[in-house]
């Protein structure tokens, strides 16, 4: 059994190498630069507007169409992006790829927010209302209604890709496994048996998933300005207490993403082409620029204007990598918890606790792992299912909240499983993150090729909004 499972991970893990290799790390850079370019670094110059339209309220918001406030809409972003990859994610990337990781990984960041706000703009200018009066966007039907009136043919095929990968992420990648494994062990290092939360988690997804997308806002805005927050603040408190070391570390980053990082303590050492791979990889699994799911939530948002949402859109990948993912790496660095033999949350555990005291360590990190996990639960949920109506309509909703509440509580046999074969943990949880990794790169393709497609209505509406003038705001069915 175990000669099985363990070539199957190394086939999965070799499908893994293909799609997320050179080939998808120059398109998804490469369409990041063209857009920054071309947008004339709009992240830089308009972050500070982005950040003031975060945090302006709109008493005018009955007047604009949408279902959710424009912070809602972030904030159910946010809890689809804000999951484990800051904090499992960002400690997998260093313990393959080395410090240098975290380099390409703010590379990635950086042009992704220019990704980040196109592919937003894009899902207000094309949004659709379905049969109930809910607003429905995203990758599929910006490639449909922007595409298919000049290119029917490749927009079908497109759009068709994209709604099925973001299925297949969202129950079988970073929807559901990864996040439930990391819930499952960040509450086993608090002592709390596997089994029994794998089966509150199930509960609370039911409970959250049923009562629709007002209901995942909600809980989003509450969860997630707070779990951000707690998190931040440790962080920012572990660098403190390091401060002397600040200069070495953020050296050790910097000269690592253009040199073979050697072998130490703990770490295997790694090529430049493995730092930047994992950087990457595991940039694009936390923020999800250009994956084209944040566009999803952003065509429910409350405006009348693409580009207003696509700046208050940009702000996610700013908040989600360059802040948080940021903070994580730069704790792994300077306490050495990198060179150690642990991985993942053990990683970013034993560093808390290296600064903060075991028992505050432990707790701030699997509390707020938990929390991370658990809302990128229930913002999957949301994307996939948005997905699901673009293929079969509203009637597909009902089976497939079904079907993904049977995905989250099927987590209970890899639990058994594991224990009762004796598998190898590290293999297991290894194949689940390698699966997400595909499924992300697979839905990566179509949105970045439709961005591409669609960039002259990406930067005529752009020009228009910052010129002063009114650009069509919606596309007029």
């Amino acid at each position: 059994m175990n000669d099985f499972i363990k070539s199957t991970a190394e086939f999965i893990q070799a499908a893994d190498d293909f799609i997320w290799g050179l080939p998808m790390l120059v398109l998804l850079l490469g369409v990041g630069i063209f857009l920054t370019v071309n947008l004339k670094l709009l992240q830089v110059f308009h972050l500070p507007n982005a950040i003031k339209l975060l945090f302006t309220p709109h008493k005018e918001h009955h007047s604009k169409k949408g279902d959710v406030t424009s912070f809602a809409a972030l904030c159910t972003a946010l809890a689809a992006t804000i999951g484990t990859g800051n904090i499992v994610g960002v400690a997998t990337a260093v313990g393959i790829g080395g410090p240098g990781a975290l380099f390409w990984m703010f590379v990635a960041a950086f042009f992704g927010m220019a990704t980040k706000y196109a592919e937003c703009l894009l899902a207000v200018k094309f949004r659709e209302q379905d049969s109930r009066g809910h607003f429905v966007g995203g990758p599929m039907f910006y490639i449909r209604n922007g595409i298919g009136s000049s290119h029917p043919k490749t927009a079908k095929i497109l759009a068709v890709m994209f709604a099925v990968f973001g299925i297949v992420a969202g129950c079988m990648g970073i929807g559901t496994y990864t996040q439930i494994n990391s819930v499952v062990e960040a509450a086993n290092q608090l002592s709390f048996d596997r089994l029994y939360v794998t089966i509150i988690i199930t509960i609370l997804t039911i409970i959250i998933t049923y009562g629709g997308l007002r209901t995942i806002s909600k809980t989003a805005q509450k969860v997630v300005p707070f779990m951000g927050i707690i998190y931040i603040i440790t962080c920012v408190l572990v660098i403190l207490l390091n401060l002397e070391k600040i200069p070495e570390s953020l050296y050790l980053i910097i000269s690592s993403a253009f040199a073979p990082t050697q072998a130490i303590g703990g770490f295997a050492g790694a090529t430049i082409m493995m730092a930047m791979q994992k950087g990457v990889a595991r940039g694009i699994f936390s923020n999800e620029a250009g994956l084209g799911s944040a566009p999803i939530a952003a065509a429910s948002a409350k405006t009348n204007s693409p580009v207003e949402q696509g700046l208050i859109s940009m702000t996610g990948t700013f908040i989600d990598t360059i802040i948080i993912c940021m903070l994580t790496g730069l704790t792994l660095v300077i306490t050495g918890a990198w060179t150690s033999d642990k991985t993942g949350v053990a990683m970013t555990t034993l560093a808390f606790q290296g600064a903060l005291g075991n028992e505050i360590g432990l707790y701030v990190v699997n509390i707020c792992l938990i929390l991370f996990a658990f809302t990128t639960i229930i913002g999957w949920n949301f994307y996939a299912e948005r997905c699901v109506i673009f293929l079969f309509g509203v009637k597909g909703i009902r089976p497939f909240k079904i079907l993904y509440i049977l995905l989250v509580a099927s987590y209970i046999l890899i639990v058994l499983f594991v224990d009762m074969n004796n598998v190898a943990e590290n293999t297991a949880i290894n194949a689940i993150w390698t699966i997400a990794d595909i499924a992300n790169g697979l839905m990566a393709f179509p949105n970045l090729v439709a961005l591409f497609m669609l960039r002259k209505v990406i930067f005529e509406e752009t020009r228009k909004f910052f010129s002063g003038k009114k650009g069509c705001s919606e596309l007029q069915n």
